[in-house]
This record gives structure tokens, sequence and C-alpha cells, in this order.
């Protein structure tokens, strides 16, 4: 007969062999299920390895280096400004109508170069009265002398008296002043005749022309009224280039110059705007005498040479001062510095070849470098290129690189 099969649960019947002779063997399906699901799970947990280690990214190329050893000064970095050694305000010193410019806005011009004419014909006319009163002046002095010598001459001879000769003494020292005050008209008159010609004080860059030919200017040689103001000339060679230094920079410079003895005469480095690198050089020849209460700095002025006329007064320029012999420093490449917040940090490579990150203090730029102050050892390999695939704790696969300081590549930023 058949067995009866229960609702509940199913039943698989294991055949007899050999090796399990006797009656058959009945095994529940929940233990069937847990069997399948056990080969499943060791089936998808294999596969799943050889795809992980089929998926794994293999570890990113890098160069590594030690940081470049290279002997730096210190320095203090500044923005100044350009002004003028020279400048002029040309006015007239005598009025008249304005006849001549002789000069373009904006022209370079040379020392004596004649700017302006102003109607000189009213100090001609001056002038010849000044000189017909010199000859009035003379002739009466002539004569005054003569007298003079023939009162001597009776007085000698006992036929002329002592107040006769003290008359003529007299007369003769009077027509003596009055040539002399005759010369100094004259003198005053070809005075302002030469001002109606108003030359160039200096060699320098005029500015626009203020009056046109056709105007009357008043003048005064005195500058007590109001005179006429025409143009304005600045110097160009030297220049000045002013710039404030803070109370701490000062201190440093202070200190830096503690041992030195003779005049303040030290060597400044300017890059005017535009320009690649710092390829001028001036001397720092002023430093005021007080720090300013309400910016808390001091003033300080350099003089540059300009003999090429290509700084121009208003301009600006960066700055810098040393303030330390070369000494021995770190220097790795600005791209091998990351920004974190206000720290900065590099990744350094150890044995395992693993990146670990690690906090710097860093300087300016040097030879197209970033100095490391602090953080950095001279044996450390630091990655210089590869980064954006570096993560931390990460393998590397690191190869060597080389760090090149260019000597002929001035930088400026950050004061080290």
């Amino acid at each position: 007969m058949n067995q009866p099969v229960d609702q509940a649960e199913e039943r698989v019947v294991v055949p007899t062999t050999p090796a399990n002779s006797g009656s058959p063997r009945w095994i529940g399906k929940p233990v069937a299920l847990a069997v399948i699901v056990a080969v499943a799970a060791a089936a998808w947990h294999l596969r799943s390895s050889h795809t992980e280690a089929a998926a794994a990214p293999p570890a990113p190329p890098v160069a590594i280096s030690a940081p470049l050893q290279h002997d730096i000064e210190t320095r203090l970095g500044f923005l100044g400004q350009f002004s003028a050694v020279n400048r002029v305000e040309i006015r007239a010193q005598v009025g008249g109508t304005l006849t001549q410019i002789h000069f373009k806005d904006g022209d370079i011009v040379h020392k004596g170069d004649l700017l302006f004419e102003i109607d000189p014909e009213p100090y001609q006319i001056k002038l010849s009265e000044a000189t017909a009163q010199l000859e009035s002046a003379n002739a009466r002095l002539a004569l005054a002398t003569r007298e003079l010598a023939r009162a001597q001459q009776l007085q000698q001879a006992q036929a002329g008296t002592v107040e006769n000769v003290d008359q003529r003494v007299a007369e003769q020292h009077a027509a003596q002043a009055a040539v002399d005050n005759a010369n100094a008209l004259v003198r005053d008159a070809k005075f302002d005749l030469d001002r109606c010609a108003i030359k160039a004080p200096f060699t320098g860059r005029m500015g626009t022309h203020l009056v046109s030919t056709g105007n009357l200017v008043s003048g005064s040689r005195a500058g007590s009224s109001p005179t006429t103001l025409l143009a304005t000339i600045v110097s160009l060679d030297p220049v000045y280039l002013d710039f404030d230094m803070s109370e701490n920079d000062y201190a440093a410079f202070q200190q830096s110059r503690a041992n030195q003895q003779g005049p303040l005469a030290d060597k400044v480095n300017i890059s005017p705007t535009g320009a690649t690198g710092f390829t001028r050089e001036g001397t720092l020849n002023f430093i005021d005498n007080a720090l300013d209460r309400s910016s808390g700095t001091i003033h300080a002025r350099a003089t540059i040479p300009n003999a090429d006329l290509s700084l121009t007064p208003g301009g600006f320029a960066r700055v810098r001062l040393a303030t330390s012999a070369p000494q021995p420093a770190l220097l790795v490449p600005d791209a091998a510095v990351l920004a974190d917040q206000t720290d900065h940090m590099v990744f350094v490579v150890g044995p395992d070849d693993v990146a670990t990150p690690r906090k710097v203090e860093i300087g300016d730029l040097r030879g197209g470098l970033r100095v490391i102050r602090a953080g950095l050892a001279p044996t450390d390999k630091v990655i210089i290129d590869g980064l954006p695939k570096v993560r931390p704790g990460s393998k590397v696969s690191a190869h060597a690189g080389t760090i090149e300081f260019t000597s002929s590549q001035d930088d400026g930023g950050a004061k080290s």
C-alpha cells in the first residue's frame, strides 16, 4: 500500500546504496533548502571576491624626491609706489601775453629747453629806458670826476678853496651812486626780459599745458601775488620708490642691521607692474623718524635708477629687501604643497610606499620653488608629481623625480 503523505511536510526518499544499505532514509525539505542556500552563498562569495580583485585600481604612479637644499637669504616684501625726485610747477615770473608753446603735452624735455614765450616788447622798452638812464648817469659821473680834478689843481695852486673841493667830491660820489642805480635798473629790466622765455629747470617729462597761446598771464618774481600756472614737469632719472614697513617688519629690519656699520645704504630689488621678475635694483636711502600712530607703519624710500625712462611716477612695484646673509633652506615645487584651510601640507612616501600627509610651514617662492620653513627633514621623500590621484594612507607606485632651482627666475610672494 502507498504511504500517506502529510500535508504539512513533504519527504524525500534517499535510495538505498551499498554505502547506506538498510532501510530508506527520509530527509526534510527545510534541511535540503539550507544546503542549497549555503552552496549558493559560497559560490556568490567566491564570485564577488574575484570581481573585487579584478576591480581594485592599481597604485597610482607618482614622482618623489628629497627636498632641494639651497642657500637663500631672509628678506622682506612690500608694495611701493614711484614718485618723482623733482616736481616743479611752471609759472610765469613776468606778466604778459603768451605767444609761443614749444613742446607737446607729455614730451620729455631737457634742462634749458625753451617751453613758453611771453610777449617781450614791453620789457624791451623797459630795458631801453634803463640803458638810457645808465648812459646819462655815466656822463654825469664823468663830468663830476673832471670838475673834482680841476678843483684839486686850483687848491694846490692856492687858487681854490677846500670847500670847493669838498663840494666836487660830494658831486662825484652822487654821480657814482646814480651810475650804480642805473646799472641795477638795467639788470632788473634784463632779468624781466629774459624771463619772457620760460625754460625747463631740469630734464623731465612735461604735463599738459594749462594755458593756450594768446592768453594774458600774470607773473610775480616774489610769488606773493597770484601767478598763472602754465604746466608741470617731473624728473624721471632717478625716481623714488616709496613704501611703508609694518612695525614688525621694521623691528626685523633693525635687528638685521644691528651689527652693520656705516650709513644707511641697502640694496633693494624691485619688480615694476608688468615685469616678469625683480629685474631692477635700487638703494634704500631714507627711513622716517617715527611710526605713524594711525597705521602702525613707518615710511621708507628707495632711489631707483631710470636711465631708460621706463618707470613713471605714480606707478607701483613690488619691493624686496634682504635682511640676512644666505643660509641653507629646504625647497619643494609649489605644486607639491596643498592648502588645508589655514594650514599647508605635502605628501611623504615611506619605505612601505604609503602616502602620508605631512603638515609644513611655508615661506616665499625662490627660484620657482616654495621654501619650507618647518615640517620636513632633508631625507624625506616628497611627492612632487601625480598628486591628484593620491589619497591619504594609500599605496603608490613611486619613481624618482628631480627638483630644479631656476636661478634666473626671481619670485615675489610672502615674506620669509
